[in-house]
C-alpha cells in the first residue's frame, strides 16, 4: 500500500473514532431520561430530585467547555482525548455501581467534565485531519450526522438497555466505547505536541467556566423550578455579567481562552448562529415529541425512541446527498438557508399535533422534513465555523462551536418549555372542562410555532451573512 493509500486509510480510521467519540457524548445527554423512573426506584430519591441527573452532565458539560478546548492546545488533541476517554470510562463506571443518589449525580457531573475535554479535542482532531475541501466535506457531513442524532439515539438506546438489563447498563456501555474509541485514538490519531509553552490564562478560565455556569444553571433552573424563582435570575444576572468581564479580560489576556477573531467574520458568526438556532429545534422535538409519544399516544419508551428513527434517516439522507457533494462547490449559503426554512416547516406540521390522529400522519412528516433541513444545517455550519482554524487555534474553535450548540440547548429547553407550561395554564384557566390532554398540545403547538420562528429568523440571518463559494475560499 502507497503512503498516501494509507494515510488516506488512516483519516476514515480517525472519523470513525472520533463519530464514535461524539455520539457517546451526546447521547449521554438523553440516555438517562427513560431510565430515570427505575433509576429512582433502585436508589430511592424523590421525584423532584431525579432532575439532577440530566441537569448535573449539562452543567459540567456546558460550563468547561471552553477550558476544555483550551487543554486541548496545551496538552495536544491526542493526550486530550486519551485523558477525556479514560475519566469518562471511570465515571460512568462508578455511576453503573452507585450505591445511593449523591455518588449517582457526582458521577453524572464528572462525566459531564470529561465530555467537555472530549467534543472540542474531536472536533480539532477532525479539523486538522481533513485539510482538503472535498474529504473535510464528507468529514463533516458524517460527523454532523452524528452530532444530530446523537439525542435520538439517546432515546433509543436508554429505553432498549433499560428494558432489556437495567438503568445501570445505560451508565455502564460508556465503559465499553469509551475502550473501543481509545484503542481508535491510540491506533490512529498521530501525536501532536500542544502548546505547553504559551501559558495558561487562569483568570479567563475562572470567568468562562463562572459565566456558563451561570448561563446554563440559570436556565436548567427555570425548568426545573420556574421564572420566578430566585436562584434562576440570581444565575442569569451573573451568568450574564460574568460574559461580559470574561469578554473584556480576553480583550487583553496575553493567552486567552477564547481568542475573539472567532467570534468575527461573517461566515463564522452565521454559522453560529445556525448552530445555535438548531440547537434549540432539537430540544423542542426530543422534548416534547417524547411527552406525545410517551403520554399521548401511549407508545412504549422503546418505541418511542424507535420512533425518531425516520428523523436519522432523513437527515442521512439530506446529509450525504446534499451536503457532502455540494458545500465544497457552492458554500453554506445555498445549504443551510434551505435547511432552516425546511426544518421550519416541520415545526409547523408539529403544531397539528392531536390525539387521535396517532404516529404515522401527525408525527412522522414533521420528522422528515426536519431531518432533510437539519442535515442541510449542521455539518455545513461546523465545518464553516472552524474552516480557518488550523493548529493551535482548532481546539478554541471546536470549543465555541460546542458551547453554542450547548447554551442554545439550555436556552431552548427553559424557554420553550416555559412557553408550553404558561399556555396551557392559560388555556385551563379558559376551559376549565377540556380534557387535560387538549391544553398540554396546545401549550406544545404555540411552543412549536416560536420554534418555526427562530428557524425562519435563522434563515434570514444566515442568508445575509453567509456567502456562496467553497469554504476554503470565502472568508471565514
Amino acid at each position: 500500500m502507497s503512503t498516501a493509500s494509507a494515510t488516506t486509510d488512516r483519516r476514515w480510521w480517525v472519523l470513525s473514532t472520533l463519530s464514535i467519540i461524539q455520539l457517546m457524548v451526546t447521547f449521554d445527554v438523553t440516555i438517562m431520561n427513560v431510565a430515570l423512573p427505575q433509576a429512582q426506584a433502585a436508589l430511592g430519591f424523590s421525584a423532584g430530585s431525579r432532575q439532577w441527573l440530566i441537569t448535573a452532565y449539562a452543567l459540567a458539560f456546558g460550563s468547561l467547555l471552553l477550558l476544555g478546548g483550551r487543554l486541548s492546545h496545551l496538552w495536544g488533541r491526542r493526550t486530550s482525548l486519551v485523558v477525556g476517554l479514560i475519566g469518562f470510562a471511570l465515571a460512568s463506571g462508578v455511576g453503573g455501581y452507585a450505591s445511593n443518589f449523591s455518588q449517582l449525580v457526582v458521577a453524572r457531573a464528572i462525566q459531564g467534565l470529561f465530555a467537555a475535554l472530549l467534543a472540542p479535542a474531536a472536533l480539532a482532531t477532525l479539523t486538522t485531519t481533513f485539510q482538503d475541501s472535498q474529504a473535510r466535506s464528507r468529514a463533516f457531513s458524517f460527523y454532523g450526522t452524528v452530532t444530530a442524532s446523537g439525542a435520538a439515539a439517546g432515546l433509543i438506546l436508554g429505553g432498549l438497555l433499560t428494558q432489556s438489563w437495567s438503568w445501570r447498563s445505560c451508565l455502564e456501555v460508556n465503559v465499553v466505547l469509551s475502550l473501543v474509541a481509545l484503542v481508535g485514538v491510540v491506533a490512529s490519531v498521530g501525536h501532536d505536541q500542544g502548546q505547553r509553552g504559551r501559558g495558561f490564562d487562569p483568570l479567563g478560565v475562572l470567568l468562562s467556566s463562572g459565566a456558563l455556569f451561570g448561563v446554563v444553571f440559570g436556565f436548567a433552573n427555570a425548568v426545573n423550578s420556574g421564572w420566578s424563582d430566585r436562584a434562576t435570575w440570581v444565575s442569569l444576572v451573573v451568568g450574564s455579567l460574568l460574559v461580559l468581564a470574561f469578554l473584556r479580560w480576553q480583550m487583553r489576556a496575553q493567552n486567552p481562552v477564547l481568542p475573539l477573531w472567532l467570534l468575527t467574520g461573517r461566515n463564522r458568526v452565521g454559522s453560529l448562529v445556525a448552530l445555535f438556532v438548531t440547537a434549540i429545534g432539537m430540544f423542542a422535538l426530543s422534548l416534547f415529541l417524547a411527552y406525545y409519544l410517551e403520554n399521548v399516544i401511549h407508545e412504549s419508551p422503546v418505541a418511542t425512541g424507535l420512533m425518531f428513527l425516520p428523523l436519522i434517516a432523513a437527515l442521512i439522507t439530506s446529509t450525504s446527498l446534499a451536503s457532502a457533494r455540494l458545500l465544497d462547490t457552492v458554500g453554506p449559503r445555498p445549504l443551510v438557508p434551505v435547511g432552516m426554512l425546511l426544518a421550519m416547516m416541520g415545526m409547523i406540521l408539529f403544531t397539528r399535533l392531536d390525539p387521535s390522529q396517532g404516529y404515522w400522519g401527525n408525527v412522522l412528516p414533521g420528522l422528515v422534513l426536519t431531518g432533510l433541513g437539519l442535515g442541510l444545517i449542521i455539518a455545513p455550519a461546523a465545518a464553516t465555523a472552524t474552516a480557518a482554524a488550523q493548529g493551535p487555534d482548532a481546539g478554541p474553535a471546536a470549543a465555541v462551536v460546542s458551547t453554542t450548540q450547548q447554551v442554545g440547548g439550555s436556552i431552548g429547553t427553559a424557554l420553550l418549555n416555559t412557553i408550553a407550561v404558561s399556555v396551557n395554564r392559560r388555556y385551563v384557566n379558559f376551559h376549565p372542562t377540556a380534557p387535560a390532554v387538549v391544553g398540554t398540545l396546545h401549550g406544545y403547538a404555540v411552543a412549536f410555532w416560536w420554534a418555526a420562528g427562530f428557524f425562519a429568523l435563522g434563515a434570514l440571518v444566515t442568508f445575509v451573512l453567509l456567502e456562496t463559494g467553497s469554504v476554503a475560499s470565502v472568508e471565514a
